[in-house]
């Protein structure tokens, strides 16, 4: 095979892969996909994530004395407000009816784990927002503590994000007649 039959080959295979996509094109245009004809469901996604800090920090969290304020309260508000605007900060990610947002913080020794449930009934689910509610509230965490966390050097060499990941998802269609 020559070069140029490489070429074309390598090229076929390119355009057969991106007619597959459902995002952009080969030429680089991006598009929504369109669920409008996909009947309605019952959604539900939970997600999960952690914070690693110092055993002092989480101490201070728990003791609610970290000088910002109450950092648990803080992080489920900057969660549940991500999660209904997920839809302005991932391209292409649709528009949805939030129903419900719940979430949960559990403290070990040095993390923090949120866990983040997004609910709704419509025509595409809903991982992207509890991903997003996760990601963050365990940043609004870090924002809360973080002059508890930097070393002499300004540096942060014990807190990290980390696990950040989907543990469940649920769909049910609904008929509506």
């Amino acid at each position: 095979m020559t070069d140029g039959e490489k070429d074309t080959a390598h090229h076929a295979a390119d355009a057969a892969a991106t007619e597959d996509l459902t995002h952009t094109t080969g030429e680089g245009e991006v598009q929504m996909v369109d669920v409008g004809g996909k009947p309605d469901s019952k959604r539900r996604a939970v997600a999960t994530g952690r914070i690693r800090l110092r055993p002092s920090t989480v101490e201070a969290i728990r003791a609610d004395d970290v000088d910002k304020g109450d950092v648990l309260a803080t992080a489920r508000i900057g969660a549940v407000q991500a999660v209904k605007h997920t839809w302005e900060t991932i391209p292409m990610c649709h528009q949805i009816p939030i129903t419900n947002v719940e979430t949960d913080i559990d403290l070990a020794d040095d993390t923090a784990t949120l866990t983040v449930a997004v609910e709704t009934t419509g025509t595409t689910g809903c991982e992207m927002e509890a991903l997003q509610g996760v990601t963050t509230g365990l940043t609004v965490v870090w924002d809360m503590v973080k002059a508890a966390e930097k070393d002499e050097d300004g540096q942060y060499p014990e807190a990290r994000i980390e696990d950040v990941r989907v543990v469940e998802k649920q769909k049910v269609r609904v008929d509506r007649d």
